[in-house]
């Protein structure tokens, strides 16, 4: 990238290089300005703070779409925010220690209000990158408004993973797709041997593939699906392929 003009009181300037990821907590104003000016873009990496069972972290939807954010703003040269920690968890029987959720109402004004900042900043387009596909989240994300710029909402889990996993049932929560993107992303944070496979009856796994609105079955460990058949070599087949898909489907140019 090249140099990055950063002003002083008396009127000089001297140029620093800024490197990939263009983290916007990192810069000052002028600096983003300067990157605004080549690219208006903005990557905002938004996750939650929920169980995923008891082999992974809280924190899991919120990796992955930081990597995501960075790898993309890194290869491309795009703005990248700061994360947004917290979304609409998905429904429990009992409480989980460290949940931590907001309502769908409250999101969606959050968010409002973030990007009409942004946007008089002079940010045109907004990539919002998530990987929880509960419905009130995604509506929450879906349905935000700006004055001009455009808003471009990614779910994760909403790719076509046909052929890639080996669970029939497809993305789960916490199951053989998030599990193995942790192995990749940060296996010191997983822990395969608290994994559990719980497997939904014929009419509840119908009802789950078709609305995201449910709470998870009384009994569950805090997720569903098999994560025993998650491995390391599948995560970074699957991320790479995630990594690559919003990089030519939604940004228009491949990661190099």
């Amino acid at each position: 990238m090249e140099p990055l003009r950063r002003g002083h009181g008396d009127g000089t300037a001297r140029k620093r290089y800024v490197s990939p990821p263009l983290h916007l907590k990192s810069l000052v104003p002028d600096e983003v300005r300067f990157i605004l000016e080549r690219d208006a873009r903005l990557l905002v990496p938004v996750g939650t703070c929920e169980q995923h069972g008891p082999h992974l972290p809280l924190g899991c939807d919120t990796i992955i779409v930081e990597c995501l954010a960075d790898d993309l703003s890194g290869a491309l040269e795009i703005l990248r925010a700061p994360t947004i920690e917290y979304g609409v968890n998905t429904s429990t029987k009992r409480p989980f220690p460290g949940n931590a959720s907001v309502r769908r109402k409250t999101l969606h004004r959050w968010m409002n209000d973030l990007l009409g900042s942004w946007e008089q900043a002079g940010v045109d387009t907004f990539i919002i990158l998530t990987a929880h596909g509960h419905d009130p989240h995604q509506e929450a994300l879906s349905t935000l408004r700006t004055h001009q710029a455009r808003v471009f909402t990614v779910d994760v889990f909403d790719l076509d993973f046909s052929g890639h996993l080996e669970d029939g049932d497809g993305p789960m929560h916490g199951s053989e797709l998030d599990t193995s993107l942790l192995l990749y992303l940060a296996p010191e944070l997983v822990h395969m041997e608290r994994a559990q496979d719980f497997l939904l009856p014929e009419r509840q796994l119908t009802r789950y593939q078709r609305t995201r609105l449910g709470a998870l079955p009384e009994g569950s460990p805090g997720s569903l699906g098999r994560p025993s058949l998650a491995t390391r070599e599948k995560g970074e087949r699957l991320y790479k392929m995630i990594r690559e898909r919003i990089a030519t489907r939604v940004l228009g140019a491949p990661v190099p």
